[in-house]
């Protein structure tokens, strides 16, 4: 029976204590949180479940073996490092940290004590997600051109970060894990209107083989889109996660192009063809990545979506700052 004490029960650490006290081997035994109205919501909602107000007697606690730290990332380091310190297994929430040094130290510490380390990308459990990755795998799609994102809506605005640290690590690290190769630069814009952290941004990255990747982030948004485009060589595909049934839709659309007798003399054909919707299994993503996390602890294995993974995600979203602060210029990663 794997022990949890959960650190941080605002926005989604309800869900995280859920999703474990219905896992098989798996027992919330601590939960945390500083303000003292999270606190009665725990008493309430857990009744027998111990309640902390300072993390550092639960990291402590000889019971818990993983700590989950589902606090604003700026917390991250100190939280995870401190549950590391004292042997616990550490799962956080995205983004991993809040820079790379940071992320590195947590990766080495986690090393060193041979402990695992997973990073909350929800999103890479989703049945779509899933489903588009054995596509890509099978080779559906052909040599991939391009990849497309939008996510965004009306709020919710942060305090302690801009909208690229807030929902671009979902867009990041599914578009890592789909095209498992790395981003060679970034290019970021972006503009704040209302708290002093931009809440509106673009963020451009270009990978090896021509391939482009393009993420539009808004907190401003009148309407709430999440859709994401994948063009290939042999077909299209589109994600709508705002669909309740039909999430992904293939196109069997493309421009053929041919060579006859010189450079200049180029033969453009557009294929038009069927359009089809895959079925996605209907899961709810959190709950299998918390019985991922506690089959690779049990089993010695390091997960996917481990600090390295986050790392990526961390330095990607550095070098997107970085750009933003130089208006739009090349950075490289």
């Amino acid at each position: 029976m794997l022990k949890f004490g959960v650190i941080g029960y605002g926005y989604w650490g309800p869900n995280i204590v859920r999703n474990l006290r219905s896992l098989d081997g798996c027992q919330v035994v601590g939960i945390c949180d500083q303000n003292p109205s999270a606190r009665k919501r725990i008493e309430a909602a857990h009744l027998g479940i111990p309640v902390y107000s300072d993390y550092k007697e639960l990291v402590s606690a000889p019971d818990v073996d993983v700590v989950a730290v589902i606090t604003p990332v700026w917390t991250h380091f100190d939280l995870a490092k401190a549950a590391l310190e004292n042997g616990k297994h550490v799962f956080v929430e995205k983004p991993f940290t809040s820079n790379v040094a940071q992320a590195e130290q947590l990766i080495n510490l986690a090393e060193q004590k041979d402990l695992q380390l997973m990073v909350d990308h929800t999103f890479l459990f989703t049945g779509a997600v899933r489903k588009i990755r054995q596509l890509l795998n099978e080779g559906t799609l052909g040599k991939l051109y391009y990849y497309d994102s939008t996510r965004v809506n009306l709020g919710l605005f942060q305090h302690d970060c801009n909208v690229i640290w807030d929902l671009a690590p979902h867009d990041l690290s599914i578009m890592n894990h789909l095209l498992e190769k790395d981003a060679e630069a970034i290019v970021a814009t972006g503009q704040n209107h209302l708290n002093g952290h931009e809440d509106i941004a673009f963020i451009t990255a270009y990978f090896p083989d021509n391939m482009i990747a393009h993420i539009n982030v808004n907190w401003l948004s009148p309407v709430k889109v999440r859709t994401t485009l994948i063009g290939g060589e042999k077909k299209m595909l589109v994600w709508n996660d705002l669909e309740a049934d039909e999430k992904l839709k293939i196109y069997d659309k493309g421009v053929d192009v041919k060579n006859q007798e010189g450079l200049y003399n180029l033969l453009v054909s557009y294929r038009s063809g069927d359009m089809w919707s895959p079925q996605v299994e209907q899961v709810e993503g959190l709950r299998l990545e918390l019985e991922y996390f506690a089959e690779c602890i049990n089993k010695k294995q390091t997960p996917f979506n481990d600090g390295h993974a986050g790392l990526k995600v961390v330095r990607m979203l550095e070098a997107a700052n970085e750009s933003l602060a130089k208006r739009g210029a090349l950075v490289y990663v």
